[in-house]
């Protein structure tokens, strides 16, 4: 019994840290976002973060021949809903935070763990127990709390709906990784979803460009590096772990969120924001408890 637990112990706790890293990178990327999307519209700014990535790993291909691992995969159809997740998940999570603060978005982005959940079971076939979809529904709950009274002034109706839609694509992205745990590398998370976002974006990007000084190119460039890294970083973590036991950590997510809107844009969070935040949390913390109870 001991010997089991030490060969499952380091691979869980190299997931969680991967998870964690992965979530705050996002976080960076999110307020860099956020700060570039009162200027440049979200077509330019989703295709030069791809766009970078897809230089720097060909860069690197070129002076290392087949770094990052093969482009082809053997489950096209789940790589091309990985890229598809990927490229939504930053076009409806810029066009919500032009409006939104980033931890009234992030409240809503903590439904992507109990999406997860769900898609872990129907996609994946992994066992759930029913007290963990009850505390999945104590976290929407949470949700609603934070999101009402904004709701109740009727605004911001749009931007809320623009998060929701960027969560499920995030929560795809999510169970895509694990489907594809066993293939190694990260080129495919490069290569894909850039090829995705040229196609579809570029006609919008052209018809709209606007020119960027040095300061904003760096800037638009940067979200790149990021991108990427975060991917690669929440790709490794679900080759270790299940989704369903990674899925609850990006409630840590909200702690760089209120960093960020406070330490930037002086925006403090609202007395509902952190009762639903509250709620989340602990719906995240005991789900993933009955997660780990299932047989």
């Amino acid at each position: 019994m001991t010997g089991g637990r030490s060969q499952r112990t380091p691979g869980a706790v190299r997931a969680t840290l991967l998870m964690l890293a992965g979530l705050g990178l996002f976080a960076v990327l999110d307020a860099n976002s956020k700060n570039l999307s009162g200027t440049y519209p979200v077509e330019q700014v989703v295709l030069i973060r791809h766009l970078v990535l897809l230089t720097l790993l060909l860069t690197a291909r070129a002076v290392w021949p087949g770094a990052g691992g093969p482009i082809a995969t053997a489950y096209p159809a789940r790589t091309l809903a990985r890229a598809a997740g990927m490229l939504g998940a930053a076009v409806f999570f810029f066009l919500a935070f032009r409006s939104l603060p980033l931890a009234d978005g992030y409240l809503v982005f903590f439904t992507a763990p109990f999406m997860t959940l769900g898609l872990a079971v129907v996609v994946l076939r992994e066992k759930m127990r029913a007290a963990a979809w009850g505390w999945a529904a104590v976290g929407f709950g949470g949700v609603v709390i934070a999101m009402l009274p904004d709701l109740r002034a009727g605004g911001l109706w749009l931007s809320y709906l623009y998060a929701f839609i960027g969560t499920i694509c995030h929560a795809v992205v999510m169970t895509s990784n694990r489907g594809l745990r066993h293939e190694g590398g990260f080129a495919r998370l490069v290569v894909w979803p850039a090829v995705l976002a040229v196609s579809v974006l570029l006609p919008f990007a052209i018809a709209d460009w606007r020119p960027a000084p040095t300061k904003d190119l760096l800037a638009l460039m940067a979200n790149g590096v990021l991108a990427g890294v975060a991917n690669i970083c929440l790709a490794l973590a679900f080759r270790h772990a299940t989704a369903a036991r990674l899925a609850p950590l990006e409630y840590s997510a909200l702690v760089w969120a209120v960093l960020f809107d406070v330490l930037i844009w002086h925006h403090w969070p609202g007395v509902w924001t952190l009762v639903g935040a509250v709620v989340i949390v602990l719906a995240c913390w005991m789900s993933q408890r009955k997660v780990r109870k299932a047989p």
